[in-house]
């Protein structure tokens, strides 16, 4: 299977409250949000989707309500423009690496395989793995690490890394684990984990292409519209938290005399929705996973 869905019938019942409407699903995949959401659609509904990845687009849906298109979903908001769009009902987005990029070892995303250093969602693109880790200035690997690793020896692991490529080019996964061979057995599996993550993160922007995701998606929903979005790891998910609960990402919101600040989203949950333990058993990737869903004002 090129990908499992998260959380399938709980984020479409969440999106889809107007049969008629226009929905986009910014992260195709394997399509099977894309086609949970058709199958709740009239005649006059219509479903834009986005993927970066050239593979998703082997798996297109022949139907004339749909339309699948090859951007990241960062370009949101001109994209759609281009097809005449400017407002939609629903806009739904499953963050994170599909578990068909993870199955395709020679795309470097897993600590299970080897394989070149790439970790790029968009094979298009010139920066990649390899880049970074023979490239970047110590510093840079450092605040990689720990921003988007969450790493506390995110120093040390990078002068390592620094220190091991002077010898020669780190080009494949296991060379760069090989670079922390010395860490206790019990902990490696999760402090590769983590260095994968912040070096995908880096690579691919998912950071900021989420942010500029979110305020677009804001913009073009109608008033009423949803936003659902399924992310996989704290910093995904403090940023769509705090986006919902205020319409910012870091800061205070201004106030008004009452003390209130301008809401953009109601919560149609006040919790995240975590997945059930049975879809956990049999989707080992839905463990992570908290879904949140917002009503524009």
């Amino acid at each position: 299977m090129y990908h499992n869905p998260v959380l399938l019938k709980k984020s479409v019942d969440d999106l889809v409250t107007n049969p008629d409407g226009i929905y986009v699903d910014c992260t195709f995949g394997g399509g099977g949000h894309s086609r949970e959401i058709l199958s709740r659609l009239s005649e006059k509904g219509k479903l834009y989707s986005f993927d970066q990845d050239l593979d998703a687009l082997k798996n297109t849906i022949e139907d004339e309500r749909f339309t699948l298109i090859n951007q990241n979903f960062r370009f949101l908001e001109n994209a759609l423009f281009i097809y005449g769009v400017t407002q939609v009902d629903g806009v739904l987005a499953d963050l994170g690496v599909s578990s068909h990029q993870f199955d395709e070892a020679d795309r470097g995303f897993s600590t299970r395989s080897d394989a070149p250093l790439d970790m790029r969602m968009n094979v298009m693109q010139l920066l990649d793995a390899k880049k970074i880790i023979n490239e970047y200035e110590e510093d840079d690997i450092a605040n990689i690490l720990f921003q988007y690793g969450e790493i506390r020896e995110s120093r040390k692991l990078a002068r390592e890394i620094v220190q091991a490529r002077k010898n020669k080019p780190i080009e494949t996964t296991e060379e760069l684990k090989k670079v922390f061979s010395y860490i206790p057995q019990f902990k490696q599996n999760k402090v590769y984990a983590q260095i994968f993550q912040a070096i995908r993160i880096e690579v691919n922007q998912e950071l900021a292409a989420l942010k500029e995701m979110l305020l677009q998606a804001h913009r073009i929903l109608k008033p009423g519209g949803r936003l659902v979005v399924i992310s996989y790891h704290s910093l995904e998910d403090r940023l769509v938290k705090r986006f919902l609960k205020n319409g910012m990402f870091e800061g205070e919101p201004e106030r008004d005399i009452y003390g209130n600040f301008a809401k953009t989203f109601d919560l149609l949950q006040t919790k995240a929705t975590i997945p059930s333990s049975e879809e956990i058993d049999e989707n080992s990737r839905a463990r992570s996973a908290k879904l949140r869903t917002g009503i524009k004002l």
